[in-house]
């Protein structure tokens, strides 16, 4: 048997590199290989972190029987969704459209054509077994019949999937407006989130309902109350419940219940990136404990836990330990009072919402905390002696595979966090992601996907990657004043003009000189990070605010035209797209902070701006010394200082208010 998976640079595919199946990587060199010997191609989708591909793998894929099985009758591809992005999104599609319903593992039939004909997600070992027989068969007595549907799917498929038209919808406030009545109908007011269980933390709407909310205060009538309401109770219901790691910080990839008691057990970057944004930006808005404290903790989280050796986060944390899904978080009210003593652990347990029936299998509990605690000294001792305690168990396993799309969320988060709660640690940890991406994955103007241990990945970046990567670095150049990052970022917009978009203006998910698959993908709806389009909407729109190109805000305004036609029918799906809408009608704000980066009076209008800031408002800080236009940040330019004093200018379309020297002044300019 090959061993093709041994040097692969996924964590996921290196995790089946021992299976008895002779998986091949997707490639060329596998679909000739079925069309040798004239035999369908099983493809097999997954990644690190996820609970049923483990499932699937300890029983099919790990059982000599069925490895027999799949040798003889298929050529069985192993992908790794996070590595191969574009691959997922076709065969997901299909998927969906063929069985109603998609996830991971995703299992597809296809011809050497690449083109699908059988579409399912996990399959029970004998089932399983019984189907690769099936196909087989139907391989074997009909293929004319199986290839010809295949080749009617993915017609369909490659005529339906298309960008939307550049300028399909104008985002207005009114399109704002209706996002936010239609997201309350299926909000749920008494325990947070919208629809029922499982339930998926709304990230981007979060982040489009605070927009709002900070665009619409002080307006009469209107959403802001309701978009208020919702985003708050949502975000507090999370922290609260089971989702959010009350130890370690951090959330899981979703609820399993309406309550957000139950988490499925993975913990991803791209989450955590987003909700510390989400968390700052709710403690700006309504101050308090909670927000800032989850705020920082998920900061804290990704640091400790995801921060590579090189300087980028990981992308995942396992479900499982110890072959169990859940094992390193949940406990018991003995296992408290083991670590804690009879008292302290009687406390936790109430404290936590630990029972001896249990919130989760076989009478263990997942840790809430539903109430601030009245002693926090000692709630601080509990929980640093249950951290410690679980820190001696079995860890989950670790996705080390640095994404670059998910990295540019992470420096986004950590910066502007950094910034808002004065944590300096924060913004060296994203200068160091950012010294990575710079160093390992860019090359030539075009972004690698993945790296693995310093050394870049072989898959190409998707549109996701070159928006997310330069909206971190543009938030990075405004908090560091270090203009280089804005000049990457341009280079790196201006990649994503030339080859992701269509004649009419419209994006693709892959570059014009990517790998072809059966159709170029194309889809502007965000799933559990922003979509590529609304991402490269969001830092377009920043660019022109820093830069003044009225080339960039006019790609911006375009690409937003996909979230106005959503918006009545599905805002869950435009979060990041309304996100951006709200910083377009806010402007956004321009603001440049001038003056010595060392002096305090300069660091205290540089946060000032960061607390009073508007939806999508782009930071600027510099020196005096009028090198800022040629460095690449025309915002800057001309500004000085006042009165020998560092300055804030606050601008929309380059055009400035008078400058402010006091903090108090530059957050009374801002407004409420």
């Amino acid at each position: 048997m090959a061993d093709r998976l041994r040097n692969a640079t996924s964590p996921y595919l290196l995790q089946h590199a021992d299976n008895p199946v002779d998986w091949w990587q997707w490639g060329d060199d596998a679909f000739a290989e079925a069309r040798r010997r004239d035999v369908p191609v099983l493809l097999s989708v997954g990644y690190a972190a996820c609970h049923w591909c483990h499932v699937m793998a300890h029983e099919s894929f790990e059982d000599e029987a069925t490895a027999r099985l799949m040798d003889e009758h298929v050529v069985p591809v192993k992908v790794d969704r996070e590595e191969r992005p574009d691959v997922d999104a076709v065969y997901m599609t299909a998927t969906q459209a063929m069985t109603g319903q998609g996830g991971w593992p995703m299992t597809v039939f296809l011809t050497p054509d690449k083109e699908p004909f059988y579409c399912g997600t996990y399959f029970p070992r004998e089932q399983f077994k019984r189907l690769v027989l099936a196909v087989s068969r139907a391989w074997r007595e009909d293929k004319d019949r199986v290839a010809g549907q295949a080749g009617k799917i993915a017609e369909v498929l490659a005529s339906s999937t298309g960008p939307r038209p550049a300028g399909a919808g104008l985002v207005t406030a009114e399109v704002c407006d209706t996002a936010v009545a239609v997201l309350a109908r299926s909000y749920d007011a008494a325990r947070g989130g919208f629809g029922g269980a499982p339930k998926f933390p709304p990230s981007t709407v979060l982040e489009f309902l605070l927009r709002h909310v900070r665009r619409t205060a002080g307006s009469p009538g209107g959403s802001t109350g309701q978009a208020e309401a919702m985003a708050a109770g949502t975000a507090e219901a999370m922290a609260r419940g089971g989702m959010y790691d009350q130890l370690g910080g951090g959330f899981a990839r979703y609820s399993v219940d309406a309550d957000w008691i139950v988490p499925h057990f993975e913990k991803m970057l791209y989450d955590n990136a987003q909700l510390a944004r989400v968390y700052a930006h709710w403690w700006r808005r309504s101050g308090g404990d909670l927000p800032r404290r989850v705020a920082g903790q998920t900061c804290d989280w990704m640091i400790a836990d995801l921060r590579t050796a090189e300087g980028g986060f990981a992308s995942s944390l396992d479900a499982d330990s110890e072959g169990e899904e859940g094992a390193f978080y949940v406990w018991t009210p003995a296992q408290l009072a083991e670590v804690l003593g009879e008292q302290d652990g009687a406390h936790a347990a109430q404290l936590f919402a630990v029972s001896p029936s249990g919130t989760f299998e076989r009478g263990r509990s997942v840790l809430q905390l539903r109430a601030d605690p009245v002693d926090w000294p000692r709630y601080e001792r509990i929980r640093s002696a249950l951290l410690a305690a679980r820190a001696a168990r079995v860890w989950p396993a670790r996705d080390a595979k640095v994404v670059a799309a998910w990295n540019g969320l992470a420096i986004s988060a950590l910066a502007e966090v950094g910034l808002l709660l004065g944590r300096d640690e924060y913004v060296v940890a994203a200068q160091g992601a950012a010294e990575l991406l710079a160093a390992v994955h860019l090359a030539g103007g075009r972004l690698a996907r993945t790296s693995m241990n310093g050394a870049a990945g072989p898959s190409v970046g998707v549109l996701e990657d070159y928006a997310n990567v330069a909206a971190g670095l543009l938030t990075l150049s405004g908090v560091t004043g270090e203009a280089r990052w804005a000049a990457i970022a341009g280079d790196l917009l201006d990649t994503a003009l030339d080859r992701f978009r269509d004649a009419d203006g419209a994006f693709y998910d892959t570059a014009d000189d990517s790998e072809r698959l059966i159709y170029r993908p194309a889809d502007a709806a965000d799933g559990p990070t922003p979509s590529g389009t609304f991402a490269v909407a969001g830092a377009l729109l920043s660019y022109a605010a820093l830069t003044g190109s009225a080339r960039h805000r006019d790609a911006a305004a375009a690409a937003l035209g996909a979230a106005a036609g959503l918006a009545g029918t599905y805002p869950q799906a435009a979060g990041w797209g309304l996100a951006v809408a709200e910083a377009f009608l806010a402007g956004p704000d321009e603001i440049a902070i001038v003056g010595p980066l060392a002096d305090e009076r300069t660091r205290a209008l540089h946060q000032a701006a960061a607390h009073g800031a508007t939806p999508g408002a782009v930071l600027a800080i510099g020196e005096p010394d009028g090198s800022q236009l040629e460095r690449g940040i025309p915002l800057l330019a001309g500004r000085g200082l006042v009165g020998g004093q560092p300055a804030a200018y606050v601008c929309r379309g380059f055009s400035c208010k008078l400058p402010v020297t006091t903090p108090d002044d530059l957050l009374e300019l801002l407004g409420p």
